[in-house]
């Protein structure tokens, strides 16, 4: 952690809706307007983006819980843009408020939360797990 990371930092990131991000074609529904599995992946982003330059060399973050309103439906062609703030940091947790607008309104509100790690060792414990699962 860098001494530069602190509550107050916002990071963004949009998207404009395609065919492959609706609930139709993740399986999260039957309609073709943007998923919540794509708007979930959308605010982790804009928090991983608030954080871009604020870490120390070798860590990264991982999500950890995400607490989420989908407020309204957003059809194909339209851009959804989404805004996350750190809102608190303690030790290794970080907490986050985020929302996200398409381009008539707002269409998401909630909290996530992310946990910085050793990104190397992180991903070594991963490998160690998907190892003894194929020995079993």
């Amino acid at each position: 952690m860098t001494d530069s990371l602190a509550p107050g930092l916002t990071g963004e990131r949009s998207v404009t809706v395609t065919a492959d991000l609706t609930a139709r074609a993740l399986g999260s529904g039957l309609v073709e307007v943007y998923a919540t599995p794509s708007l979930i992946a959308l605010l982790e982003a804009a928090a991983v983006a608030a954080l871009d330059g604020h870490l120390a060399e070798g860590q990264t973050s991982v999500g950890t819980h995400l607490d989420v309103r989908h407020l309204a439906a957003t059809p194909v062609g339209m851009t959804v843009r989404a805004q996350a703030t750190l809102r608190e940091v303690d030790g290794r947790r970080l907490a986050f408020d985020v929302a996200a607008w398409d381009d008539a309104e707002q269409i998401a509100s909630g909290t996530h939360e992310r946990y910085l790690v050793d990104g190397a060792r992180f991903i070594q414990r991963a490998n160690a797990k998907a190892r003894g699962a194929a020995e079993a």
